[in-house]
C-alpha cells in the first residue's frame, strides 16, 4: 500500500484577528471596487486572502486628467487622480453587492485633510467592511501640498484621530518617498495603527521627447510593478524591524508578479502579500502564485506558509 499523500501547506494567514484563505491581497486602484476583474473568465476573488477597495474621498473626485496611465521599462506610472463616486455611495451602493462569502474586503481612504480622513473612516466604521486601510500618501492641503505620509508627525495625526473613529483593523500604508520609513513606522504604532502596507509607489515622470511634454496629464505619477520590487524588500524589512516587537502585520507589496517574489516578501518581514500591476497583463495569476507558495514550503520543510514570514537568514558581516 502507499503511503498518503502528505496534506499540501494551508495557504491561511491570520491578519490582525481576520482570517485570509491566502496571503495574497488585491491592492487598492488595480480592482476598482472588488468588480473590476469579475468578468474575466477564471477570475475569482476567492484566489485572494483580501481585496483592498479603490481610495475613497469624503465627496466624489473625479480625478486628473488625461493621460493617466503611462507604461514603463519594468512597470507603469499611473496618476489617476483619485476618482471615486465618495464615501456615501461607496456605502450605501456598492458594499451591499459585494459578496463578503468569497474574501475580505478592506476600505481605502484618501483625504486632503486631517478632517476628512476622520468623517470617511467613521462612516466606514458603520458599515460591513472588514478593515480599512489608510492612504497617508495624500497631499496635505493646509500644508502646502506635502503628503501626510512624508512626515511622520503628520503620519501619527491621521492615524491617531482615524484610531479614535473606528475599531475596525487599522492599516497604514507607507509611502517610501521619505526619509526614515522605520522612524515613521514607530510614530504611527505609537498613534495606533494595527497593521501596515509597505510599499505606495515611488513617485517618477515619463516624458514624450518628440512633443517634449510629460506623458501624464498630471506631469508625474506613481511607479508600480517589478522595477520598484528591490526597493520595496528593503523597506519592508526595516518596517517589520520595527513592527515584530509589537506583533504588527505588514502587507508587502510592490512588484509582485511570481511565487517566487511572494515568498520574498514573506522572508522579508511580510505577513500577506500585495498583487497588483501584474493583474493588469495576467489577471489569472492568483492561483499560480498560491500553488507556488504552497510548493516552495512543501519543499522547505513548512506546514503552513505563514511560517516563512521574518525567516530571512542574514550574511554574516564582512
Amino acid at each position: 500500500m502507499l503511503p498518503p499523500t502528505p496534506a499540501p501547506p494551508s495557504l491561511t494567514v491570520d491578519f490582525c484577528g481576520l482570517n485570509f484563505a491566502t496571503p495574497l491581497v488585491l491592492l487598492s486602484g488595480c480592482v476598482g471596487f472588488g468588480e473590476e476583474y469579475t468578468r474575466v473568465v477564471g477570475f475569482s476573488n476567492r484566489d485572494a486572502g483580501a481585496v483592498v477597495l479603490k481610495g475613497t474621498t469624503l465627496a466624489e473626485r473625479l480625478g486628473n486628467p488625461p493621460h493617466r496611465v503611462a507604461e514603463t521599462p519594468g512597470g507603469m506610472l499611473n496618476a489617476i487622480g483619485l476618482q471615486n463616486p465618495g464615501t456615501a455611495t461607496v456605502v450605501g451602493a456598492i458594499l451591499p453587492g459585494l459578496d463578503f462569502s468569497e474574501t475580505r474586503f478592506i476600505a481605502n481612504v484618501s483625504g486632503s485633510t486631517v478632517e476628512e480622513y476622520e468623517a470617511v473612516t467613521r462612516l466606514f466604521d458603520d458599515s460591513p467592511i472588514d478593515a480599512i486601510e489608510i492612504n497617508i500618501s495624500c497631499p496635505n492641503v493646509k500644508e502646502g501640498g506635502v503628503a501626510f505620509g512624508n512626515d511622520p508627525d503628520m503620519s501619527a495625526r491621521v492615524v491617531e484621530v482615524c484610531r479614535r473613529a473606528t475599531t475596525k483593523p487599522l492599516i497604514t500604508k507607507l509611502s517610501p518617498n521619505q526619509t526614515d520609513i522605520a522612524r515613521n513606522a514607530r510614530r504611527c504604532i505609537e498613534a495606533g495603527t494595527d497593521a501596515f502596507a509597505v510599499i505606495n509607489t515611488v513617485q517618477g515622470m515619463a516624458i514624450d521627447s518628440e512633443r517634449r511634454r510629460p506623458i501624464l496629464g498630471n506631469n508625474q505619477g506613481g511607479l508600480s510593478g517589478p522595477a520598484i520590487k528591490p526597493i520595496a524588500l528593503l523597506k519592508v524589512h526595516q518596517v517589520h524591524q520595527v513592527a515584530r516587537a509589537h506583533g504588527i502585520p505588514i502587507i508587502g507589496q510592490g512588484g509582485v508578479v511570481s511565487a517566487t517574489d511572494a515568498v520574498e516578501f514573506m522572508l522579508a518581514g511580510a505577513t500577506a502579500v500585495g498583487v497588483g500591476t501584474a493583474l493588469f497583463y495576467d489577471p489569472l495569476v492568483l492561483p499560480r502564485i498560491n500553488a507556488g507558495l504552497q510548493d516552495y514550503a512543501a519543499r522547505h520543510g513548512f506546514v503552513r506558509v505563514a511560517d516563512l514570514t521574518g525567516r530571512l537568514e542574514f550574511n554574516p558581516p564582512g
